[in-house]
């Protein structure tokens, strides 16, 4: 994997509600195998944004590629080749593990054997082999959350959107988490994930800071913390977000 390669570029990239500018043109480059962090406060225009780039909303203004599909002309293509978690967990707690991933290779378009062979291995990776037939929703949410992951990557696509993807999961469940994110970028996947928790935005490659709708700085959390001479993320998110001209 070319790790110089953008396998996600968005210029000028704006979404407008009325009068009201939710993105404003954003411009950006993520690298293959690159864990790119999106910051920002409630309101701040993430969820927004990402729903451009992997094809759900349509921009007002501006052009976007992932995977090397136009997000504007060929948002199917986005969708299918890339994985997604939301930020509300998507499986069904009424069907087994086993069943909710058949159900989801499926809607990717996968072949029987191709998704049989792909269940085995997240559930060895997993280490879930025995519970391949329990019910998703008696799952704990630390487990239901890595199930997710994995699922949204059966289909092996080389970029995986993750919003909050560790919201009200304890603290071993989020290291845990996050070793998974680790070990799949050194495969080559792209990682493009939002968060609140600022010492996971410690834990990215380069992440973005999103204000009242705008991009206002994209770097590595080092170069970030040395330009505002604070010692962690969360001074240099305190720091950004107040400043009253970016709004």
């Amino acid at each position: 994997m070319d790790k110089t390669k953008k396998v996600i570029t968005v210029d000028h990239l704006t979404k407008k509600f009325g009068d009201f500018t939710a993105v404003d043109a954003i411009t950006f480059d993520v690298h293959a195998g690159e864990i790119f962090g999106f910051l920002g406060a409630n309101g701040a225009g993430k969820t927004t944004a990402m729903k451009m780039l992997i094809g759900l909303s349509k921009p007002t203004s501006g052009t976007g590629t992932v995977a090397g599909f136009d997000i504007v002309k060929n948002p199917e293509k986005v969708k299918q080749n890339i994985g997604y978690m939301s930020q509300k967990f998507a499986l069904y707690d009424d069907l087994t593990i086993e069943e909710n991933a058949t159900f989801y290779g499926g809607i990717y378009g996968l072949k029987r054997k191709v998704i049989k062979s792909q269940i085995e291995h997240m559930l060895d990776d997993l280490d879930l082999r025995s519970s391949r037939k329990q019910l998703v929703g008696q799952l704990p949410i630390g487990w239901k959350q890595r199930l997710a992951f994995s699922v949204a990557m059966i289909h092996d696509p080389s970029i995986i959107f993750l919003d909050e993807p560790t919201g009200g999961v304890d603290p071993v469940t989020r290291r845990i988490f996050w070793e998974k994110i680790y070990e799949e970028s050194s495969k080559g996947r792209t990682i493009f994930v939002t968060t609140h928790y600022m010492d996971e935005a410690e834990y990215c490659h380069r992440l973005s800071m999103m204000v009242a709708g705008k991009m206002v700085a994209v770097d590595s959390p080092a170069n970030l913390k040395e330009k505002y001479g604070v010692k962690d993320m969360n001074e240099v998110f305190v720091h950004i977000a107040n400043q009253e001209d970016w709004r």
